[in-house]
């Protein structure tokens, strides 16, 4: 399973369902086709479907899931559902859906196994540290206190957190997200070492989300573009 960098997160959460999904998903699903990028959309698990056979270039995400396989588990939620749905990536962990360490674990082994890509959040790095020892594709280093308020961690916070993983983990994608809300502060976070970012308020809140999504995905490419050409 190849690991796209870099990346944008698209993550509406559950503020959009149904056809308003659709729509923000089809102009990401554009985005991604004209800029090229790799761009992960979420969508709550009935909406999972309805996204991918009416896209073609995103890479449908789901929410969450359990580590349960096939038989009983009522109200949980099975990996293999998700797959056969569309999803090719899962979030894992993210502070409004917690996980025990026993459980987060049993996830991400269980996503390996259906080869689902698993992004897991931590919020401090000490705990992005402890969980990239789990082998997730990406972690996703956001201080919680941040998450939709459109205040960016400082740039000393990204430039330690991706070292500080790195040299745990050096095989882990790194994504740095909370406060994101425009195209600077992605071009920002990529030029400081990180592999991804994304945003849910910053994009939702945008006058136009469909022409944020672009705008972001458009500095991403120009960020690492610059990199690779430094």
């Amino acid at each position: 399973m190849a690991l796209l960098s870099p990346f944008l997160i698209v993550n509406p959460k559950s503020y959009l369902y149904g056809p308003k999904l659709l729509e923000l998903a089809k102009a990401a699903d554009q985005a991604a086709s004209d800029t090229g990028l790799a761009i992960y959309f979420t969508a709550p698990y009935a909406d999972l479907r309805l996204v991918k056979e009416n896209t073609s270039c995103l890479i449908v995400t789901a929410q969450s899931m359990d580590g349960l396989k096939p038989g009983r588990g009522m109200g949980s939620v099975l990996p293999e559902s998700l797959k056969a749905a569309g999803a090719s990536a899962v979030f894992l962990n993210h502070a409004e859906n917690t996980k025990t360490v026993t459980g987060l674990y049993e996830a991400i082994n269980r996503a390996k196994e259906l080869e689902l890509t698993t992004i897991v959040c931590a919020d401090s790095i000490v705990e992005a540290k402890a969980l990239s020892c789990m082998m997730p594709d990406i972690v996703l280093a956001e201080p919680t206190g941040l998450i939709g308020t459109g205040t960016v961690a400082d740039d000393s916070y990204t430039v330690e957190t991706v070292r500080e993983i790195k040299a745990v983990s050096p095989g882990v994608l790194i994504m740095i997200a909370s406060g994101i809300s425009t195209a600077e502060d992605c071009y920002r976070v990529i030029k400081l070492g990180a592999d991804g970012t994304g945003a849910t308020s910053g994009i939702l809140n945008a006058p136009d989300p469909g022409l944020r999504i672009r705008e972001m995905a458009e500095a991403i490419v120009r960020a690492n573009k610059e990199l690779n050409d430094d």
